[in-house]
């Protein structure tokens, strides 16, 4: 059989078609046929039952167009909002000037250390022989023995 190959794939494409049509059609008849929501109910035991059927009843009352609050008088208007935000972009701007790559250095870091270290007050030698027998005598004078065996 000589016949191209692309007969038999339109042929087999027209026919899957055909037949997923009526399905998929079928699918979402079935899904339009019932909704969950219909008889919903909130459990009896529930502590908030009473709250759900409340804002489930249809009779109740809505809020109307009315009963919206007047415009806040303490908001600032728009212009002032843009004049916030460009002074915000402003000093966005600024920060990032002033910390960009190339506007601080390493340089004189010997300098620098030598003032902190001459800030600094130096921490006792820890293994000069007066502090260490002052140390260990003073902890022989607070230790207690144990208690003898029984």
């Amino acid at each position: 059989m000589n016949a191209p190959a692309r007969l038999f794939l339109n042929a087999l494409t027209a026919a899957a078609m055909r037949g997923a049509g009526p399905c998929a059609l079928a699918g979402l008849l079935a899904g339009c046929a019932s909704t969950p929501f219909a008889a919903a109910e909130a459990p009896a035991d529930s502590p908030v039952a009473a709250a759900v059927m409340e804002g489930a009843r249809a009779d109740r009352a809505y809020p109307e167009f009315c009963d919206i609050p007047p415009k806040p008088d303490d908001v600032r208007p728009p212009r002032e909002w843009a004049r916030a935000v460009a002074a915000v972009e402003r000093d966005r701007a600024a920060l990032y000037e002033a910390t960009a790559a190339s506007t601080w250095t390493l340089d004189g870091t010997a300098a620098f250390a030598e003032r902190a270290r001459a800030a600094a007050t130096p921490p006792p030698v820890a293994g000069a022989p007066s502090n260490t027998e002052a140390f260990a005598q003073d902890l022989r004078d607070r230790a207690t023995p144990p208690p003898p065996p029984r």
